[in-house]
């Protein structure tokens, strides 16, 4: 009988490019394979398809090098809104990854590539299936100027 060691999945990664609407209890995302430019373009038209009719969205980022791209294409509903260097504690966003690693992505083994990308599409959906949750955890009070 041959038993088939699982393969190590430490070396492979997976990128959930999200963005909440705190407002709406709102979010939209794509998991992607790689972090680059490329990658960044395709995660604006999905939050653009996902804007409202008449309505503009303002993308809260830190100044990472796919974000600030002269490569990117913005789509006209959306502004980008660069944070200060070393702020992460400004951006909604980044409670919205801690809260998901701690409730869905941290503390597993993954059989596979594809279980990944599962895991990550999962966590992303039942996020998503909890507009007070995104509500909660997204909002800052300077933000409502906005």
């Amino acid at each position: 009988m041959f038993v088939a060691a699982q393969h190590d999945q430490r070396t492979r990664s997976a990128y959930i490019f999200g963005a909440i609407c705190p407002s709406q209890g709102k979010a939209a995302a794509l998991v992607m394979p790689w972090c680059d430019t490329h990658a960044m373009n395709q995660h604006l038209i999905e939050i653009s398809r996902n804007v409202a009719d008449g309505a503009h969205a303002i993308l809260i980022m830190d100044q990472a090098g796919w974000h600030m791209s002269n490569n990117l294409m913005v789509p006209e509903n959306i502004t980008i809104l660069p944070l200060p260097p070393k702020s992460p504690e400004l951006n909604p966003v980044e409670n919205i990854w801690q809260f998901m690693r701690e409730n869905w992505l941290s503390n597993r083994v993954f059989k596979s590539y594809e279980d990944i990308v599962d895991h990550c599409c999962h966590a992303w959906r039942t996020l998503q299936d909890r507009p007070w949750k995104i509500m909660s955890i997204g909002r800052r009070q300077w933000a409502h100027g906005f």
